[in-house]
């Protein structure tokens, strides 16, 4: 696999060498691990329709658009609460 070449401020290369070598890892190797351990957000978005669909299966769970925003507004709420102390 050829190498890509990625500019990025010298001070986050260097904290991200240093996390790298903490977990006995070559910068290279850890970037590897790390972009194998994220999802794209078509990744994400997948998962999250399959979740749905086992939970309408499961339970008839299947909020509309509205509702979702509403729950997502709540619990948005509640996370800045307790982010506030």
């Amino acid at each position: 696999m050829p190498d890509a070449n990625i500019r990025i401020p010298a001070e986050a290369r260097d904290r991200l060498a240093e996390i790298a070598a903490g977990e006995g890892l070559s910068l290279r190797a850890y970037l590897t691990r790390l972009a194998d351990s994220l999802l794209t957000p078509a990744e994400r978005a997948e998962k999250a329709e399959r979740a749905r669909a086992v939970l309408r299966e499961w339970n008839g769970y299947d909020p509309s658009d509205g509702e979702q925003a509403d729950l997502d507004a709540e619990l948005d709420r509640r996370l800045a609460q307790v982010a506030a102390g």
